[in-house]
């Protein structure tokens, strides 16, 4: 095969993956980004105009942009009542800026502009995931204390000589009406008229570290002790507070107008404060419903549709799955499989009716359909814990499952390197399985100690990774049928282009063999940490040496029977099945980037085969179709030039 024929079935193939991903809808405009835009320019706005001259070119371009950027997203925001006013506002910050005004009147319009957009679009500004109290406590006493004190009492050194005298923090009764999101917000922009200044130059992380500190100050450790065995023991606290979006809104008052007794109210908030990430216990945890917070999701995606916001009715429908459920599935899988594949598939189909637009009562209704799927899902989980036959399968299961592809790619290319006298690339394939396996391991402290690995990412990661061993297998698996066709592995064998490794084909080969090992680690590493409990940690620790076994011995017979195979056979074999996996992966990739939301989904009357890749969406069907075709075509090409060099 010609190296342009090899190109031109390569931009083929990308072409006709890349086309669902741009079919996919537009992402909606984040409020939250207008928030950072209007800050942005607040902020920096004195470093590129000084008494009315520009001083810095590039600063200056920066701020007319954000500006333009601020008129441009708020004009595309959905309908409030306050959204004319917002326009208004924001048509006089661009004229501002293009007068090159002072930059306290500048940043004078971008805080009243941020302050009416919060007011008018409540979900402007949400930790990504719990901050850190110890760097917050850090922070404080770096930041804050000169003047708010080290207690937060208001006593600090530099307190005599402000007017009006910093706030004390310990003040148990101006304390009961602060939220983190308040505390937040004058830490972002500093409070006109006293000496707070904005601390907008931290990171955003930052600040939401030191907003949880400070409002955590009015509280004592018996508080914190007393909220921690109120969280633990009564689930109604969790589902007044199911989300840390709901911990950085809720004070002690809101709590107590709800109906809470004024100190439980305030050991909870105390609690919660100095440790945010208790809102991310597992979601199996006795104490709370298992779909709690896919159940939020999907009223947040009702009501938003209901409100004519499709868009949002379907980030909140994507969230409801991939942040709710995925991360139980594991579990139910190994419980009640075909009810897990019942919920997935429900819920993709009330996603695709969004994407439709049809009638409110329809959606209603599927997701109504949705809801009852939650509640048996919840009586499978609830009804006992996962017995311990249960947890060595489903570990076991699952090693196997996302094993067996890893391995039929890296044993394809020993066994071929072996077959080709090209030992001298081996260490390349090795150093890639091995640094993925060691990557796996990374991954796993950083999703369980350090971040919080969102489904979306998850999805994306393990959909672009399989699109990616897709193409490269379909090359390779093209390449190696030409080479099974009338005696040309002999002509290759023998050819001086192929006697010495380059640099290059050493990367080539550890990328493939990184990313198609890791790809598999990654997503079994993530299961692994879903379903892992302290009572069944043996029987799933169990099942992973058991399947590891399995896997090895797997290894093991596909390297002794590669070595008995003629090689024109080796090549032929392993070109189809390599075709075949190329099939099946890059059906995997179109569903994994569906699930995040990078790809359109349109439902079709199909079964579901996940072992083949196979999913019921058109995209993901025409997605393998193509690569088939391609495969096909490939192949027919060879057999066809094979029989015109024999003439």
């Amino acid at each position: 095969m010609t190296n342009s024929f090899c190109r031109g079935l390569l931009i083929a193939l990308l072409a006709s993956l890349c086309l669902p991903v741009f079919a996919a809808p537009a992402t909606p405009v984040n409020p939250r980004q207008t928030w950072q835009l209007l800050d942005y320019v607040a902020v920096d706005y004195s470093a590129a105009v000084q008494a009315g001259r520009v001083v810095s070119e590039a600063e200056y371009a920066e701020m007319r942009e954000f500006a333009g950027a601020v008129q441009s997203q708020l004009a595309v925001l959905p309908t409030t009542p306050g959204q004319a006013a917002l326009i208004g506002q924001a048509d006089q910050l661009v004229a501002a800026v293009e007068g090159k005004a002072d930059a306290g009147h500048v940043a004078a319009l971008a805080h009243q502009l941020a302050d009416g957009l919060l007011a008018s679009y409540p979900v402007g500004a949400v930790p990504a995931t719990p901050p850190d109290p110890a760097r917050g406590a850090h922070l404080y006493a770096a930041q804050c204390a000169a003047c708010h004190g080290p207690s937060g009492a208001g006593d600090g050194p530099a307190a005599a000589s402000l007017d009006p005298p910093p706030i004390a923090f310990t003040d148990g009764t101006r304390a009961a009406r602060r939220t983190p999101f308040a505390l937040y917000e004058a830490i972002s922009q500093g409070i006109q008229g006293t000496a707070m200044t904005s601390f907008a130059s931290l990171p955003d992380a930052d600040r939401w570290a030191l907003a949880f500190h400070v409002g955590s100050l009015s509280h004592s450790p018996e508080m914190r002790t007393e909220g921690e065995t109120l969280w633990r023991e009564d689930s109604a606290w969790r589902q007044r507070i199911p989300t840390l979006e709901a911990l950085t809104r809720t004070s002690e008052a809101d709590l107590v107008a709800a109906g809470s007794q004024a100190a439980q109210a305030r050991a909870i908030v105390a609690y919660l404060r100095a440790h945010p990430q208790a809102m991310q216990s597992p979601a199996s945890d006795a104490t709370v419903g298992p779909f709690a917070l896919a159940r939020q999701r999907m009223a947040e995606s009702l009501s938003a549709y209901e409100a004519g916001d499709a868009l949002q009715a379907k980030t909140a429908a994507l969230s409801a799955y991939l942040d709710g459920v995925e991360p139980v599935e594991p579990t139910l899988a190994a419980r009640d499989n075909a009810l897990m594949r019942e919920l997935e598939t429900t819920m993709a189909r009330y996603r695709d009716m969004i994407g439709r637009r049809v009638p409110v009562a329809d959606a209603t209704a599927q997701a109504a359909q949705v809801t009852k799927l939650f509640d048996r899902a919840e009586g499978v989980l609830q009804d006992a814990h996962t017995d311990r036959t249960t947890a060595f399968l489903g570990s076991f299961t699952i090693l196997l499952r996302e094993g067996i592809e890893a391995l039929l790619i890296v044993i394809g290319m020993i066994a071929f390197l072996r077959k080709a006298e090209r030992r001298e690339a081996l260490p390349a394939v090795h150093a890639g399985w091995i640094g993925a396996l060691l990557a796996g391991v990374a991954t796993w402290a950083i999703a369980t100690h350090l971040v919080d690995v969102s489904g979306a990412n998850r999805e994306v990661t393990e959909g672009v990774s399989a699109l990616f061993a897709a193409a490269v297998l379909l090359s390779v698996g093209i390449w190696m049928h030409q080479k099974s066709l009338a005696g040309r592995w002999q002509q290759y064998l023998h050819a001086k282009v192929s006697a010495a490794l380059t640099r290059r084909s050493a990367v080539f080969l550890f990328l493939l063999a990184f990313v198609a090992v890791y790809r598999e680690v990654f997503e079994t590493i993530l299961f692994f940490i879903a379903m892992w409990s302290q009572e069944n940690s043996t029987a799933i620790l169990g099942g992973l040496v058991a399947g590891s076994v399995v896997l090895a011995a797997v290894a093991y017979w596909m390297l002794r029977m590669s070595k008995r195979l003629p090689i024109g056979q080796f090549f032929s074999i392993s070109s189809i099945l390599i075709a075949v996996l190329a099939v099946v992966l890059v059906g995997k990739g179109v569903a994994a980037l569906q699930e995040a939301g990078w790809v359109g989904q349109a439902l079709v009357a199909a079964p579901r085969i996940d072992w083949l890749g196979v999913y019921p969406s058109w995209q993901s069907l025409l997605a393998q179709l193509t690569v088939a075709v391609i495969a096909m075509g490939g192949f027919y090409f060879n057999a066809r030039t094979s029989r015109v060099a024999a003439q």
